[in-house]
């Protein structure tokens, strides 16, 4: 099985160097140490130094050079609606005061299956509709910084 050594960021994956695909959900994507198997039949051991928060169209650069890239799988989300974008900013605020993965777009909110917030988004005036598509939710303002 070939080492998958460092992450490539989307911005720098040159097609013409992947030689297969992975497709993970939002957990899957959140690793430092696992096995994988490509959807090309490459078997792949991640094993990088540090856990690293793998995102759609990054690719994991293997110990010969070659890459595989990464793409997020569809997965079950609730999508949380509202009828303005105050009530949505709003909905944003509790769902974050929940410290639960939250992936905010302009017109909805999407979290991963919570039936006690979806009540509470629906109390507060939401609509909540189960939908599948692929997760990426926001990164903490300091992913990227450590505290001092």
């Amino acid at each position: 099985m070939i080492r998958a050594v460092s992450v490539l960021r989307r911005a720098a994956v040159r097609p013409e160097r992947t030689v297969d695909v992975v497709t993970l959900d939002h957990e899957g994507r959140q690793r430092r140490r696992i096995a994988l198997a490509c959807e090309g039949g490459l078997d792949v051991l991640l094993d990088l130094e540090k856990p690293a928060a793998l995102e759609d169209g990054d690719a994991l650069t293997l110990e010969d050079g070659r890459l595989v890239l990464v793409r997020a799988a569809a997965q079950p989300l609730l999508a949380i609606t509202a009828a303005s974008p105050l009530r949505l900013a709003r909905l944003a605020w509790h769902v974050g005061n929940r410290h639960t993965p939250a992936e905010i777009r302009e017109d909805a909110i999407y979290i991963e299956p919570d039936h006690v917030l979806a009540d509470m988004a629906r109390g507060l005036g939401a609509t909540v509709t189960e939908v599948t598509r692929p997760f990426t939710p926001e990164r903490g303002a300091y992913h990227a910084h450590g505290h001092g």
